[in-house]
């Protein structure tokens, strides 16, 4: 592939708004007074972005349908839906995701080379290392997957990638290359694999906003289902929480869970107390007072369509709508409002990111689990995954002589004799409806293809996305483009 050099302005006044504008506040370039593996650690807070993706990849999924003309339009929710360049650099938007999370990696390098150029007797602590590694690693893998083509072994080789940077960045712009997606890759397994030995949770105050070993291999697990080393893939799988994860997952038919309040439910989706949750961070984002009332997102005709139609285990889905229709949504994500001051009345809105849950590790293990076609522990991840989502509508509760998914049931739902299509076709239903309003959909749909129709309220325009179409992946901000690297292509 033709090399093309991207420029990057890393500035580190990007860090202002993080726990370490004390630094910044004392000398323009932190990296003097990184000299104690405390204040390191503090950086790190730093390397986990403080941007959401889920507003932009949920709209453009088939999650996301038009309430009508009495709902008006904004440019991050009305461009992605439409497959159409998202110029906005507001919250929430492709281009802020893009930024934030390159000034994480930032973040990241830095704390790499100041733990590295400390006083030999002052590198006591190899865990600062390891969460940086993983951080830096998590983070480009996001990037890659949003603007870049999904890993697939017969074009990895050749398909653009995005900048793999590993330097802390001292000169406002610096030069990078855009490489091959193969090349990403090499360079997150790389870290993953090296920031994964030193990764000790009793570092961590508050672990579940940190990458914990459990987090760490959930992480590994998505990131070998991606590249399709699925017997790795289980290997970190079963790593990270081990064989039975039922405790683990959202307890979602239970009594409890159906008698909490809307609001309490907001709360407790995005809670470290909440077992499911392996990865939270803090980042700014409306999606908690926007999200409900775009005008492209969920109806009630979509609605019925996921959890209206019958599913392969027999039960009732236990997923919860509130709203009126031109705001349908479910109880997750809950906005916090910080004041710039005691006295001031603005401020910003943030939201507590859900980045790595049991419920989605589970669902990646069943998935490679099925392409090493091992369709007994398939079935059973399936069946963990069910014990805790499904119940009978006369009794309420969940009854695995009911609703047990076996070999049988599969193929009778998805009217297919190949046991591994119909398992497949499982997980994709299952993780479709968990992660309603959570963006991970579009994953799905970049992984396996997945056509996308968009039709408006009055049928007069469709917008369509295409198995192979090149708006599957969104652009890099305009001032990439003009720093001479040639951006995704939109025809």
């Amino acid at each position: 592939m033709k090399k093309k050099i991207i420029f990057f302005g890393i500035a580190l006044l990007s860090l202002l708004n993080t726990g370490c504008s004390k630094y910044l506040s004392e000398d323009p370039d932190m990296r003097t007074t990184l000299d104690t593996p405390t204040k390191i650690r503090e950086l790190l807070v730093s390397a986990y972005p403080r941007a959401s993706y889920v507003g932009f990849t949920e709209a453009a999924s088939d999650n996301a349908e038009d309430k009508g003309l009495e709902v008006g339009e904004t440019p991050v929710n009305a461009d992605p839906w439409k497959f159409n360049s998202v110029n906005s650099k507001d919250l929430d938007s492709p281009n802020y995701f893009w930024n934030r999370t390159y000034e994480a990696i930032a973040a990241a390098n830095i704390a790499i080379e100041a733990y590295q150029k400390l006083p030999e007797n002052l590198r006591n602590d190899a865990s600062i290392l390891g969460e940086a590694y993983v951080a830096r690693a998590f983070n480009h893998f996001m990037l890659v997957c949003l603007y870049a083509n999904m890993y697939d072994p017969l074009t990895a080789t050749t398909d653009p990638g995005i900048p793999y940077v590993t330097e802390s960045g001292r000169k406002v712009v610096t030069k990078y290359e855009r490489k091959t997606v193969a090349y990403v890759y090499d360079q997150i397994e790389k870290d993953l694999l090296a920031g994964l030995p030193l990764i000790n949770d009793a570092k961590y105050t508050v672990p579940k906003y940190h990458f914990t070993r459990a987090a760490t291999n959930a992480f590994a697990t998505r990131f070998y289902l991606f590249k399709q080393d699925y017997a790795k893939a289980t290997e970190y799988g079963v790593a990270a929480l081990g064989e039975n994860v039922v405790s683990y997952l959202r307890p979602l038919n239970t009594d409890r869970w159906k008698q909490m309040e809307y609001n309490v439910k907001k709360q407790y989706f995005c809670s470290p107390d909440n077992p499911s949750n392996l990865l939270l961070s803090e980042v700014r984002s409306l999606l908690g007072r926007n999200q409900p009332g775009y005008r492209y997102g969920l109806t009630t005709a979509l609605n019925a369509a996921l959890f209206y139609t019958g599913n392969v285990t027999g039960g009732k889905w236990p997923y919860m709508l509130y709203g009126v229709i031109t705001n349908y949504n479910h109880a997750k994500w809950n906005e916090h409002f910080v004041y710039s001051g005691l006295q001031a009345s603005y401020g910003q809105a943030y939201v507590t990111h859900v980045a790595l849950t049991a419920d989605e590790l589970i669902l990646n293990r069943a998935e490679a689990y099925t392409y090493l076609g091992k369709y007994t522990e398939a079935l059973r991840d399936l069946n963990q995954f069910a014990s805790t989502k499904f119940y009978d509508n006369s009794s309420g509760v969940y009854n695995p002589d009911l609703h047990t998914i076996t070999e049988a049931k599969v193929k009778s739902f998805y009217g297919t004799a190949d046991l591994k299509e119909g398992i497949i076709k499982t997980i994709l239903d299952f993780r479709r409806r968990e992660f309603l309003f959570e963006g991970l959909r579009y994953f799905d749909i970049l992984r396996y293809k997945i056509p996308v129709g968009h039709k408006t309220f009055d049928n007069e325009k469709e917008y369509i996305l295409t198995a192979n179409d090149p708006k599957r992946l969104f652009e890099m901000p305009e001032e990439v483009s003009l720093s001479g690297i040639e951006n995704n292509p939109r025809d």
